[in-house]
């Protein structure tokens, strides 16, 4: 049934995780798979999103967590949470193309955000690529805004992508808890 969100189980995630999750990373935003959902930065970024050394740094930060959503033991989406100051930031938000669109998004941003809350932060903050108005629009429907802060792309640095194009930047978005 649409509308309908599969049942949901999250954890961390672990070193043996990482393969995985490089894997659903990268389909969710790189390459033709990436297509089959609507977060695709394809037109934007050739390369990787990320590398099992980045997902291992994460798991491993200061403060940070990597949760791992998964359905019938299969992982299917992930997201980063890590505290910093009065605030935790939210990245690596990744849901397997297939499963986009049928609400497993909004449960693993009510879950980060409960999370978030038992930390204390008294908001929550990401960056998003500017030209991803259909992002953020998503972003935004979920109480979400923008501060008009932005951040450079890292030009040179290819564990974060091969640009398409000389304009990209990354939004500031935040979210009161």
């Amino acid at each position: 049934m649409l509308g309908v969100v599969p049942e949901l189980t999250f954890r961390d995630a672990t070193f043996s995780d990482v393969d995985t999750l490089v894997a659903l990373i990268e389909s969710a935003y790189r390459g033709d798979a990436s297509r089959a959902g609507w977060t695709t930065e394809a037109d934007l970024l050739a390369g990787q999103r990320t590398d099992p050394e980045g997902v291992r740094e994460v798991i491993t930060a200061p403060g940070s967590r990597l949760l791992v959503a998964e359905r019938a033991g299969e992982i299917v989406a992930c997201c980063q949470l890590q505290k910093r100051e009065a605030y935790a930031y939210f990245g690596m938000f990744s849901v397997s193309p297939s499963l986009q669109g049928a609400g497993v998004g909004k449960t693993v941003i009510a879950e980060a955000e409960r999370i978030a809350r038992e930390w204390g932060a008294e908001e929550i903050r990401m960056t998003v690529i500017r030209q991803r108005e259909d992002l953020i629009a998503f972003y935004e429907r979920r109480g979400f805004g923008r501060t008009g802060r932005f951040e450079p792309f890292p030009y040179g640095d290819e564990r974060f992508g091969v640009p398409l194009r000389d304009d990209l930047e990354f939004a500031e978005l935040t979210k009161r808890l």
